[in-house]
């Protein structure tokens, strides 16, 4: 091999090295992120939508609800957002009607939430629930999603220009090897198309 093969080959080995080391960088910041718990006094709690299966959440969005009832219960916030569209074309209700309706089920007043049906992306879901903050005059809300998730959804939210603090929930549906890795390979994705675009 000539020096000068070895020298590329030496640059690219680095150039490897270093590509990897940003790439776990990027994501042990996405898990330290969703592993800390902000929740404290706010005006709303969000609860990000996800899947609905007619009138019943799946169980990665049944775990956000669970979650946001829980925080709604310690009194951290006197209002629940319930976020999310319909899933399809065919769908009787959208996941915060769908969110709304197991809400009522455990006792949660109607006059505490507040939903929007027009959202289908991480995005959507935020700009839809910072539309109710601002008409229901609150500033600060506590963000609720899965762990994997929590920091592009609090990246979107300062984007965006909400004062949000993060809880994401305790226990994930995401529990194994294969689903977890995919999750977060997919956020380290989004994480760097959004430094070029708009994130959804």
């Amino acid at each position: 091999m000539s020096r000068r093969r070895a020298r590329l080959f030496d640059w690219l080995w680095r150039l490897c090295a270093l590509l990897l080391l940003w790439l776990l960088g990027v994501a042990a910041w996405i898990i330290w992120v969703g592993d800390r718990d902000q929740a404290a006094p706010a005006d709303a709690i969000i609860v990000l939508g996800a899947a609905a299966y007619d009138a019943k959440p799946s169980p990665v969005f049944e775990e956000r609800i669970r979650h946001g009832l829980d925080l709604y219960r310690q009194g951290f916030a006197p209002k629940l957002i319930f976020t999310g569209g319909f899933g399809g074309a065919g769908a009787r209700f959208s996941e915060s009607q769908v969110a709304r309706r197991y809400a009522l089920k455990q006792q949660i007043p109607a006059k505490d939430i507040l939903i929007e049906s027009q959202s289908r992306t991480t995005r959507q879901n935020l700009v839809e629930a910072k539309r109710l903050m601002d008409a229901h005059g609150m500033r600060r809300a506590i963000l609720v999603s899965d762990p994997l998730h929590m920091a592009r959804a609090l990246r979107l939210s300062q984007e965006l220009g909400i004062d949000a603090l993060a809880s994401s929930t305790p226990s994930t549906r995401f529990r194994s090897f294969h689903t977890s890795w995919r999750f977060l390979a997919q956020e380290i994705y989004f994480f760097h198309r959004d430094l070029f675009a708009r994130g959804a």
